[in-house]
C-alpha cells in the first residue's frame, strides 16, 4: 500500500505525518516475525528487571562492576521499549502512521538511550582497567562518587546528542514521500526523507557517530589492551582466568552492539539500502538486548547467586 503525501501532510510546505514501511506483504511472515520479535522483547524486559532488581537488593553486588552494570540493563529497558512497541503494532495492524512530533519523541529517545549505552560501556571498560592493572588503587579511584560521576556523564551525553540531533534534523521541511523505509524514526531513513540539501545533516551525524561511538570505543581497546598486557605477566594461572573471566562478558556485549551500530552509522551511504538497515537495526535493537542478559547472567557466578536468591531458589538450610 502507497501512501499519498495529500493523505499525510497538513500543508503545501513540509509532511506532518509520516507511515513505515510494511516488512513484508505475506501476513504469515508479518505474525511470525511479530511473535518471534514479542518474545525476544518480554525476554529482555524480564531478564534486564530482573539483573536491575537482583543487584538493588543484594548488598555483595553493591561494587562499582555491578552498578554499572544495573544502569545498562536501565539503559537497555529505555532503549528497546522506545523502538519495539511501535514496531510489533505494525506488523500486525494497518496503523503504521506516526505524527511528525511522534517521530521526533521516538528519534530522541533512540538516540538517548544508545548514546548513552555507548558511553557507559566505555566506562565499564575504565573500571575493569582500575581493577585488574592498579587493584591496589581501585577502592579509592573507583568509589561511589566517581562512580555517580562516569554514570551521570554518560546518560548526560547521550541526552545531549539526542537533543541536539532530534532538533537539527526536525528544523527541516520534509517534502515527501511519506513513507519511512525503516521499523522505526532512526537519523537516515529520516533524513532521506527531507527537503534540499541535507549534506550538513548527514555530516553532522557522521561527526556524532566518530565522536560519540568511536571514541568509547577507542577507550575500550586501550583499555582491554592494557589489561592484556597485565594478565599476560601475571605468574598465577588462577589469577589469569578471573581476571580473564572477568571482562570475557563485557567484551562480548561491546563486540555485539558495537558491530551492528558501526557497520550501520559510519559506513559510507552510497552502501545503505533500507533492507540490510532493517535486518541491522533489528539486530541492536531487539538480539543484543536478549542476549545481554544471558551473557552477563550464564558467564557470572555472583550474579546468577544473586538471581537465585532474588527468585527465591536458594535452597535455606535449616536446624533439623
Amino acid at each position: 500500500m502507497n501512501f499519498s503525501c495529500s493523505l499525510w501532510q497538513d500543508n503545501s510546505i513540509s509532511v506532518k505525518h509520516f507511515a513505515f514501511a510494511k516488512f513484508s506483504e505475506v501476513p504469515k511472515q508479518c505474525v511470525l516475525l511479530f511473535t518471534l520479535i514479542l518474545f525476544m522483547f518480554l525476554a529482555s524486559l524480564a531478564g534486564n528487571a530482573l539483573i536491575t532488581f537482583a543487584i538493588w537488593t543484594n548488598t555483595v553486588l553493591h561494587t562499582p562492576m555491578y552498578f554499572f552494570l544495573a544502569n545498562l540493563s536501565l539503559l537497555e529497558i529505555g532503549y528497546t521499549c522506545s523502538v519495539i512497541p511501535k514496531m510489533l503494532q505494525s506488523l500486525v495492524t494497518e496503523a503504521r502512521g506516526i505524527s511528525r512530533e511522534g517521530c521526533a519523541t521516538q528519534m530522541f529517545f533512540f538516540t538517548f538511550f544508545a548514546i548513552s549505552e555507548c558511553c557507559l560501556l566505555g566506562a565499564m571498560a575504565f573500571d575493569r582497567y582500575i581493577a585488574i592493572c592498579s587493584p591496589l588503587h581501585y577502592a579509592t579511584r573507583m568509589n561511589r562518587g566517581m562512580c555517580a560521576h562516569l554514570a551521570l556523564v554518560s546518560w548526560g551525553v547521550g541526552c545531549m546528542v539526542g537533543l541536539g540531533q532530534t532538533n537539527y534534523i526536525f528544523s527541516l521541511d520534509f517534502c515527501g514521500p511519506c513513507e519511512i523505509k525503516h521499523f522505526f524514526c532512526d537519523l537516515p531513513p529520516i533524513l532521506a526523507l527531507a527537503c534540499g540539501d541535507t549534506s550538513h545533516n548527514e555530516a553532522a551525524v557522521f561527526v556524532v557517530a566518530i565522536l560519540c561511538i568511536s571514541s568509547p570505543f577507542l577507550l575500550i581497546i586501550v583499555s582491554y589492551g592494557k589489561i592484556l598486557a597485565s594478565v599476560l605477566v601475571m605468574s598465577s594461572p588462577e589469577g589469569r582466568h578471573k581476571a580473564l573471566s572477568t571482562c570475557s562478558s563485557h567484551l562480548l556485549v561491546v563486540t555485539l552492539f558495537y558491530g551492528s551500530g558501526s557497520v550501520t552509522y559510519l559506513r559510507p551511504k552510497a552502501s545503505h539500502s533500507p533492507e540490510t538497515d532493517k535486518l541491522l537495526a533489528l539486530f541492536y535493537t531487539v538480539v543484543t538486548s536478549t542476549l545481554n542478559p544471558i551473557i552477563y547472567s550464564l558467564r557470572n557466578k555472583e550474579v546468577k547467586a544473586a538471581l537465585q536468591r532474588t527468585l527465591g531458589r536458594k535452597k535455606v538450610l535449616t536446624p533439623g
